[in-house]
């Protein structure tokens, strides 16, 4: 689809006053956004929990038709299209695909939704761009370093719109927190931030090898990862493996990162370290560390991670979330609110988030949403609409995602390795590191080539 074809209808009303910070903060709107003011034809790659949560967002706020839904689970697939059925004009339902690339392929479509685990989302990316998609991509947008480059390449060669689930950045409560506090110079000279994750996210047990049941294809749902012995169905328990995904720095800190990167306009890293282990859950079958620190340091400023997936958090008010320090005083951040504390005599300000009950009640039915931030992705997904009709370049465009993807894979092989890294974003290098720059591309299974050659 040619972007400069587009044009916008008004046949779509934004219901609420987050919708309307969108309006004034983002610069979007709901929209018919094709020539002739037809549907858009959208594709899922993926129907498992956020797939869906995704697909359901962009459907409140465009006129779309769901033309596509694949996944290797059957049972999710089927469950999945009947919701997806339900929401479309007649009740229509998609057609299903076990194979993302036949549906590519048959269906001639506008947008696709990436929403699989992380070992596939460059690669379905690629896929997705190259057969004249625009791309809304769940973070993060690769599990190596020269997957997101390969990725940022064919975007750029096919003229693509790709939008990053780094939905922090279409948060209204912290939209508000950084025009009024950051963009102010209430916070002074900021010196210093700090990122955490408490959550007990981790697969703490040890599942014995089963048989995989015939719904569900496991050498596809594999793909380029290493083949794991089947020990059952993977969906969500697969981020408790580096097979598959960057633990869960690679989950958690990257939207912390990702939003004081965004807060402060802060780009690539110097250099990045990183410590931890599995300290604590020992006989757990997951290999993704239970404890970890790094620190990603900037000019004069460090932001330094934390996780742990045991214990308790050192505030139970903010078990994730980040802290930006300035001379001035402190902001704090989460998904749920912010405050904003004054070194000095003054007035402590606080902004919370706006749940949208009443104007999307669909939202209350909704099996396993995420209440709080739905309105952040019904922003981001308008976002990306008007990025792709203005030809412009979204609020989490791909650039900033492989920055926040990149420097969380980079703390991982910083923890491997037992030393700082920095990165040549530039040569695609570890600077004076040929060893850690042979890490930048991990070995795909065998049948799978690597995205990296469309670098060269």
């Amino acid at each position: 689809m040619d972007k400069t074809n587009f044009h916008i209808g008004r046949r779509h009303f934004i219901k609420g006053a987050t919708a309307a910070m969108a309006l004034s903060s983002l610069g979007s709107y709901g929209m018919d956004l094709t020539p002739n003011g037809r549907a858009l034809k959208v594709g899922l790659i993926g129907t498992g929990w956020y797939g869906k949560s995704d697909l359901f967002r962009l459907m409140q706020v465009a006129n779309v038709s769901v033309l596509g839904l694949c996944d290797v689970d059957a049972r999710q697939l089927s469950a999945a299209a009947k919701l997806v059925a339900q929401r479309q004009p007649k009740h229509t339902p998609p057609k299903q695909y076990t194979d993302y690339r036949k549906m590519l392929a048959e269906q001639r479509l506008d947008i696709v939704l990436i929403g699989t685990p992380d070992h596939w989302h460059a690669m379905q990316a690629i896929d997705a761009i190259k057969s004249g998609a625009h791309i809304y991509l769940q973070k993060p947008i690769s599990v190596d370093v020269l997957e997101g480059e390969a990725l940022m390449a064919v975007a750029k060669k096919y003229g693509k719109t790709v939008q990053v689930g780094m939905q922090r950045r279409s948060t209204p409560h912290l939209i508000e927190a950084k025009q009024k506090i950051v963009d102010t110079g209430m916070l002074g000279n900021i010196a210093h931030v700090e990122m955490w994750c408490y959550y007990h996210m981790r697969d703490t047990k040890n599942r014995p090898t089963v048989p995989v049941p015939d719904y569900f294809d496991y050498d596809m749902w594999t793909g380029p990862a290493p083949l794991r012995s089947f020990d059952g169905i993977p969906h969500r328990r697969w981020r408790s493996f580096m097979e598959y995904g960057n633990g869960i720095v690679g989950d958690m800190c990257i939207h912390m990162l990702d939003a004081v990167r965004w807060m402060l306009g802060l780009g690539w890293p110097k250099r990045i370290s990183s410590t931890g282990g599995i300290y604590v859950q020992k006989d757990a079958k997951a290999n993704t560390t239970d404890t970890q620190n790094a620190i990603f340091e900037f000019d004069e400023l460090d932001c330094v991670w934390q996780h742990r997936s045991w214990g308790t958090p050192d505030d139970p008010e903010y078990p994730w979330a980040f802290k930006i320090y300035g001379d001035k005083g402190t902001l704090t951040g989460s998904v749920f609110k912010y405050e904003f504390v004054p070194v000095k005599k003054g007035k402590i300000l606080t902004g919370k988030v706006r749940y949208e009950r009443e104007e999307y009640p669909e939202d209350l039915s909704e099996a396993d949403i995420e209440l709080h931030t739905a309105p952040a992705t019904r922003n981001h997904m308008l976002d990306f609409l008007s990025a792709i009709d203005q030809n412009s370049e979204p609020v989490a465009d791909l650039r900033e995602g492989h920055i926040s993807t990149a420097s969380c894979i980079l703390a991982n092989m910083a923890l491997a390795l037992k030393r700082p890294l920095s990165y040549d974003a530039i040569n695609k290098v570890i600077v004076n590191d040929p060893e850690a720059t042979k890490l930048l591309q991990r070995a795909y299974r065998e049948g799978w080539q690597h995205p990296s050659k469309e670098l060269f």
